[in-house]
């Protein structure tokens, strides 16, 4: 959590071309957080988070940014669609269920720390289960001499499981009942807690010798869980996932405009809608939302909402909930210069992705350079005759493009494969200029 500004937009520029805007305002809300938790206690209540709201067309890199902030923030961090929340008393999720999420993914944040600090631990109990499980222990009345060997044929055990040298090993295992931890965020708190008390009695009552014939790979597995919940405080762990949701959560509201209540859209389903965001409304301006480990104030969750706004605009949102998002940043559309650099300086970009894809059957495949700019242009032409979808139309364009060369992979193995200006437009030209077959094909 502790990156500057510059190290957060350096960071969304190695995946997310343009848009600076956009990063800067978000690295500089993500700063703010940092700030914030340096301060007194007195005076971190007092500061509220600066809710944003991203406006832009569909591909042009919200989701994205969402998606590469979730890597790289080690704070809780959930994307939520706010279309498929419903107002209560309709049928679908509550608005509540997102911060139950959020407390989720804090909880697997702060569980994965524990298992990391106490991984030395977690391996010597699994592999002293299976050595125990290969090699039965001694009795006490046994001979010193006996005891020696024992030891030594204990040493040479150890370092066998370790190594995977018995991995195919099959043994059987005594595992111990693991409770089922029930994680539906859509279903009230209580009514989780019955299902789990319910769980323990239906574990209890079942006597049953949970023995196992299995190979010491998948005990491994099995028994990672069983060392996990015997050796890490989960009490401890849910009282600091709490803590970290409260004061370092993110949460990102995608299709925001979806819910807002357009002049055009004006029907029965718009009551629902207006009904969501009275819902969001207490979320977002701060209440204490209960969970099934403990009530959480959502005061200090940052909220990014973000939506195209092509049939509605923000000031359709209710008034309440508009001043809940103070800044606003509107993100730019993709030129065919921009649609060039998402395919050559992003990291791990598609055409990366499709020569390492094909390379596993043995061709080489490359790109002139004539052709991705080909590919820029009919992909940026596309998007002007059809609907506008951003830098998804990359995929559809180089999937058609390359349609065949992959079909017919194991003719070219051992070859290098080159795809041309020539070829790009052989493939797309009739298609791309063609409205109806555009509609369709792109």
């Amino acid at each position: 959590m502790n990156l500057t500004p510059k190290e957060i937009v350096a960071y969304l520029d190695q995946y997310v071309i343009s848009q600076k805007n956009a990063k800067k305002t978000i690295a500089l809300a993500l700063r703010t957080r940092y700030r914030r938790m340096q301060l007194p206690i007195e005076l971190q209540n007092e500061i509220m988070p600066k809710n944003i709201l991203m406006i832009g067309s569909t591909g042009v890199g919200k989701t994205e940014i969402s998606r590469r902030l979730a890597k790289m923030m080690k704070v809780p961090f959930i994307k939520v669609e706010a279309s498929k929340y419903t107002e209560v008393g309709f049928v679908g999720r509550d608005v509540e269920s997102m911060i139950r999420d959020l407390v989720v993914n804090a909880i697997t944040i702060v569980k994965a720390e524990k298992e990391e600090e106490n991984k030395e631990k977690i391996e010597n109990y699994i592999r002293n289960k299976i050595v125990e499980t290969l090699l039965p222990p001694l009795s006490p009345s046994a001979s010193e001499s006996k005891k020696d060997d024992y030891a030594h044929l204990l040493c040479a055990m150890e370092k066998r499981v370790e190594s995977g040298e018995m991995d195919d090993t099959i043994i059987e295992l005594q595992l111990e009942k693991v409770n089922i931890e029930f994680n539906d965020t859509n279903i009230p708190p209580e009514m989780a807690k019955v299902q789990e008390s319910f769980s323990k009695i239906f574990s209890t009552m079942n006597k049953e010798d949970n023995q196992k014939e299995l190979t010491v790979k998948d005990a491994k597995s099995l028994l990672k869980l069983e060392a996990t919940n015997k050796l890490l405080d989960m009490t401890n762990i849910n009282a600091e996932a709490l803590r970290r949701a409260e004061n370092g959560g993110i949460i990102f509201l995608d299709e925001i405009d979806k819910i807002a209540l357009s002049e055009k859209s004006q029907g029965r389903n718009d009551p629902s809608k207006e009904g969501v965001q009275r819902d969001l409304l207490p979320i977002v301006e701060g209440s204490s939302v209960t969970t099934k480990y403990g009530v959480i104030n959502t005061d200090h969750i940052l909220f990014i909402a973000a939506g195209a706004f092509h049939v509605s605009k923000p000031s359709d949102l209710i008034p309440e909930l508009q001043g809940r998002f103070p800044l606003r940043v509107e993100l730019e559309a993709l030129t065919e210069e921009t649609l060039y650099a998402i395919l050559t300086q992003t990291q791990n970009s598609l055409l990366k992705q499709y020569e390492a894809l094909l390379s596993t059957e043995g061709l080489t495949l490359r790109f002139d350079d004539e052709a991705i700019r080909a590919i820029a242009k009919l992909s940026h032409r596309a998007n002007e005759i059809t609907e506008d979808i951003g830098a998804r139309r990359l995929h559809t364009v180089l999937e058609k493009v390359l349609e065949d060369i992959s079909f017919d992979a194991e003719s070219y193995k051992g070859q290098d494969c080159i795809v041309t200006a020539a070829l790009v437009h052989e493939k797309l030209d009739l298609v791309v200029e063609n409205e109806d077959l555009s509609r369709y094909i792109l």
